[in-house]
């Protein structure tokens, strides 16, 4: 098979399309040939030699989100049968013609999505469900900030926290971003600059402090967040694009009682991921046949120019998913 390989860390130059042998499900285990895939941050560090693979992954194939049909199941799979359209979260290795995923690890595509805009699902809208639905405990009227609001993450937050009747506010280093995401129920947009200071957090709360804030950039949005955050709120870190280490003020965080939640989907234990899954498939696939809920996808890139989706990205400009469109 067809697979995008990293020949060493570094720049978009360094991934290279190899054919590689194709990998064969074990029992418990379907044989997924991908139709589209999907980039995200963790693609481009793992290229750079700064986000190994989780154990059992591929080391030097990157994709963490996939859509496809069933080609193979294992002797004692009874969920799936081939021909079956499925997508799903996997540690490493979606960004090639096939990969081998659980049974249990990927759910079914609906049928009004096509295969790119369900491989633009899996990474951003988990992730959001679970920040904020089940770590956060999300409840209807609460208001949240959300940082980096037009990210493939941002933009799944914002309307699951509308779909669970909370109030969504964002940040974004782009004025028109922030007009762009009053489409899909901003409230209020605040523009930030690269290190915002704990002033700008309260200028976030002038009118009224958060419940909950999901942090994509981590740095120093963090003291910034504190200073937004409501007395008993909840702070959801979920990335570090902005840097790994912040020095919080703990007499802040002690007086207003908070709580700070770190979570990353991609070292979970199997069972853990297959639990986010499940509950997703259940509680949150519906809201997208029914409208709720949009696939936002800021470009798509045939499998062969990899390279220009990874510029894409590292361009800071984008609005929304980057999606891979597999060769037939």
């Amino acid at each position: 098979m067809l697979a995008a390989v990293i020949s060493r860390p570094g720049g978009p130059e360094v991934l290279e399309l190899r054919t590689v042998p194709r990998p064969q499900p074990e029992s418990t285990e379907i044989l997924v040939r991908v139709r589209a895939s999907a980039l995200n941050r963790a693609d481009l560090l793992q290229r750079r030699g700064h986000y190994p693979a989780p154990p059992g992954a591929p080391t030097d194939i990157p994709g963490l989100e996939f859509a496809g049909e069933v080609e193979q199941i294992g002797s004692v799979v009874q969920l799936w049968k081939p021909g079956n359209r499925v997508m799903g979260l996997t540690g490493g290795g979606a960004h090639a013609g096939y990969l081998v995923a659980h049974e249990r690890a990927v759910m079914e595509i609906p049928r009004s999505l096509t295969w790119e805009q369900a491989a633009a699902i899996p990474e951003a809208f988990i992730t959001a469900h679970d920040a904020l639905w089940i770590q956060a405990a999300l409840r209807a009227n609460e208001q949240v900030l959300i940082h980096a609001v037009s990210s493939g993450v941002g933009l799944a937050a914002l309307q699951l926290t509308r779909a669970m009747g909370a109030i969504p506010s964002g940040t974004s280093r782009t004025a028109d971003k922030l007009v762009r995401a009053k489409e899909f129920g901003l409230e209020s947009g605040f523009l930030v600059p690269a290190s915002p200071t704990t002033e700008e957090g309260r200028k976030w709360a002038a009118d009224r402090a958060f419940d909950v804030v999901l942090d994509l950039a981590g740095g120093s949005y963090l003291n910034a967040s504190l200073q937004a955050l409501a007395h008993r709120g909840r702070i959801v870190l979920i990335g570090t694009m902005a840097g790994a280490k912040s020095e919080i003020d703990l007499g802040l965080m002690l007086g207003k009682r908070v709580r700070m939640i770190g979570t990353v989907l991609r070292a979970r234990p199997l069972e853990e991921k297959i639990a986010v899954t499940r509950s997703f498939a259940r509680e949150v696939l519906p809201f997208f046949e029914s409208k709720v809920l949009h696939v936002v996808i800021d470009s798509e890139f045939p499998f062969q120019d990899i390279r220009k989706a990874h510029e894409r990205m590292e361009s800071n400009q984008t609005f929304g998913k980057i999606v891979l469109r597999m060769s037939d």
